[in-house]
């Protein structure tokens, strides 16, 4: 008999266009694998996920930057062609927050955690995020908001360059228009450029202490807080490989017990009475050894697959046993164990694939579901071709005659301060996990 009740589906909610969202294909195998029924509301038109044998539906979704009330009525459609009442798991931080604001009308059709409807909200907009850090005593890098750019400026220098800049809501950058949510910059300058872009960006531009990466400095926790509030499943892990280097999404992650990020982890979910998935990252101050709480996704992170236990538990997995009052099964943790995102890391994934202690767990490839892997590397091909193609005419259309503006380098998640300051001047922000 299965633990899980199979008669209740999962609808996964992407409104990201990110065709190599590795995380949706994890939650997609992991509940399609334990016979439940998995639709997908994203745009698959282009990407792996589409070809895998455990995609029961795919599902048109509402466009980037859709209002929650446009989310609701998109979702509704899809209510009604299931016909039953269905599991509901947001993988990115603009549906979960869009979700959460629509839980009253969505409650009939779906099963949903019950947490207060803006709380997702306050801990994925960064600003709401640094007052949150402050008023729980998590530690968290100096944060200011500067209200124009000549106080921008100052703010720069004031935290000591270079300094990590961020959008508060990193989900409402539009695509195409050369932001990006996060960026180190390197002068007084660039900051108050960047805060004359604020109206495009569309929400507030945050200057935050810079904490500088080094070897096991990046971790993350991901974990279930159930119906009582008690985490269940995931566990800590180490980032070992990024992209972009040394701030970026994780490329290659090694399951790492760390009792102390486990500890705030679990601190932060119970003082805040959150409820469901979570996904955090911390990095370490090399000069007090203190864990800076950086960003709280309120989602599964793309690695969550990272931390399957003995008796197959994952985080995906426990949300839907919990909400279907099943009980989770009691497994033993797998450290050690690694996860590996091949087309971020291909070197990586071949050693791993040579055995890990612990095991293995590709992002794309698996024996059971071998179509996505097979799509991957032809559509990634393409993709990094098209932005070979993209540089080779920004290169030929410049003028002999122009110097090019230093451009930012791109910073994924944010760091803190090498003095390990973090008192907090107003709040800060993010970056969209898992976007090439």
């Amino acid at each position: 008999m299965s633990l899980f009740d199979t008669r209740v589906p999962a609808v996964l909610l992407r409104t990201d266009r990110n065709p190599f969202h590795h995380g949706t294909l994890g939650a997609v195998r992991s509940l399609g694998r334990a016979g439940v029924d998995v639709h997908v509301v994203a745009d698959c038109a282009h990407s792996p996920v589409r070809a895998s044998r455990y995609v029961t539906a795919l599902h048109t979704p509402p466009p980037p930057g859709a209002s929650s009330q446009d989310i609701a009525a998109a979702l509704s459609r899809v209510a009604a062609r299931i016909a039953r009442p269905a599991v509901l798991i947001a993988m990115d931080d603009a549906c979960a927050v869009a979700v959460a604001r629509a839980r009253t009308e969505l409650a009939p059709s779906f099963l949903l955690p019950d947490q207060p409807g803006e709380l997702p909200a306050r801990v994925a907009d960064k600003a709401e995020l640094a007052a949150v850090c402050a008023s729980l005593d998590v530690p968290h890098p100096e944060t200011l908001v500067p209200d124009g750019p000549a106080e921008a400026a100052r703010a720069a220098w004031r935290l000591g360059l270079p300094v990590v800049a961020k959008w508060s809501r990193p989900w409402l950058v539009p695509p195409g228009g050369g932001l990006r949510s996060t960026v180190l910059v390197r002068s007084a300058r660039e900051a108050g450029e960047l805060y004359l872009r604020a109206e495009e960006a569309g929400s507030r531009l945050l200057l935050q202490a810079f904490l500088p990466p080094g070897a096991d400095r990046d971790w993350f926790c991901h974990g279930y807080a159930d119906r009582s509030g008690t985490v269940r499943a995931g566990g800590c892990g180490r980032k070992t490989r990024a992209r972009p280097r040394g701030a970026g999404l994780t490329a290659v992650g090694r399951w790492t017990p760390n009792p102390r990020v486990q500890a705030l982890a679990e601190r932060v979910t119970a003082e805040l009475g959150y409820r469901g998935v979570f996904d955090l990252d911390f990095r370490r101050c090399g000069t007090t050894g203190r864990y800076h709480l950086l960003d709280f996704n309120p989602r599964p992170g793309a690695q969550f697959r990272l931390f399957a236990d003995t008796a197959g538990l994952d985080v995906v997995r426990a949300l839907h046993l919990d909400l279907t009052h099943r009980p989770l099964p009691q497994g033993a943790p797998r450290p050690g164990r690694v996860f590996v995102v091949e087309n971020y890391a291909p070197l990586s994934a071949l050693r791993a694939a040579r055995g890990e202690r612990g095991g293995c767990e590709p992002a794309w490839h698996a024996r059971d579901d071998r179509a996505p892997g097979r799509a991957l590397w032809a559509l990634w091909g393409r993709h990094v071709a098209a932005r070979l193609r993209e540089r080779a005419l920004r290169v030929r259309d410049a003028r002999p005659d122009s110097v090019a503006p230093a451009r930012a380098r791109v910073v994924r998640q944010a760091s803190a301060p090498a003095a390990d300051r973090t008192g907090v001047c107003d709040r800060p922000d993010e970056d969209r996990a898992g976007r090439p």
